[in-house]
């Protein structure tokens, strides 16, 4: 299984940076989850081949490259967009995204083709296929309806918590896994923003650890969606606590796992 983080920070020479404004995992270059930096980071290949995206939540950085990658692709897709989100999400982009106002509704727009985007909603803690994955939503504990998830093909498992504060269904459903690949997990603020980040629902390096320690699974573990503005000061307070096998996710490398 191959796993990027698509950037979606650049610097003052256009350069892109490994800070992260914006979230998208890119699978086998083949399935997207999430869709902040889709249109602007995904490769020519990618473009042609990703027609499947799988939405934590609604919030922007994680839906922000999605109207725009339909837009570009419009005219090309011969299979539909496949968005597969609960129905709250699904309700949320029909509602406030994908509405006339802020961008068209292409679920209600064909080309010459036919269809270019279809939602599947799926059920939490419900195995469900995309692709060549099998793919289980759990709830995390964020401001909004949100989920993490547990990825597996053939011979990878890994779990993802997206955008989330404390929480104890995720690290149960985690820990039944037997073989963890690896887990990504969020650590949005220093530690001095600890009220912050208890107000909109993320985690710091000192609640992290705490929260590490709910699992018992022996794997190495990711740190992803660092607030830009904090990155040197949250990835220096990571480092820090000394967890062995915990580092910060690289931005725009591929992993093979």
């Amino acid at each position: 299984m191959k796993f990027q983080l698509l950037p979606s920070t650049f610097d003052e020479n256009g350069r892109a940076s490994a800070r992260q404004h914006l979230a998208c995992f890119v699978i086998d270059d083949l399935i997207a989850f999430d869709a902040g930096s889709l249109a602007i980071s995904t490769t020519s290949a990618q473009k042609k081949q990703i027609r499947d995206v799988v939405i934590s939540h609604a919030h922007l950085d994680h839906i922000a490259g999605l109207p725009l990658y339909i837009d570009d692709l419009f005219a090309t897709i011969k299979r539909p967009i496949q968005i597969h989100a609960t129905a709250e999400v699904i309700e949320i982009l029909e509602r406030d995204i994908f509405n006339w106002s802020i961008y068209p509704r292409f679920s209600e727009l064909r080309n010459d083709h036919g269809v270019v985007l279809e939602y599947r909603p799926f059920e939490i803690e419900q195995d469900f296929l995309v692709k060549h994955l099998k793919v289980k939503a759990v709830k995390v504990n964020h401001k909004v309806p949100s989920v993490g998830f547990i990825v597996s093909d053939e011979k990878a498992v890994f779990a993802l918590t997206n955008d989330t504060a404390e929480m104890d269904r995720f690290w149960e459903v985690v820990n039944e896994e037997k073989n963890l690949t690896a887990i990504l997990v969020e650590c949005a603020f220093p530690n001095e923003l600890n009220t912050l980040a208890c107000n909109s629902h993320h985690l710091t390096p000192s609640v992290l650890q705490k929260e590490l320690a709910k699992l018992k699974t022996n794997c190495p573990i990711f740190v992803v969606n660092i607030k830009p503005m904090y990155f040197d000061q949250v990835s220096r307070q990571i480092k820090d606590l000394k967890i062995e096998n915990l580092q910060v996710l690289e931005v725009g490398k591929v992993y093979e796992w």
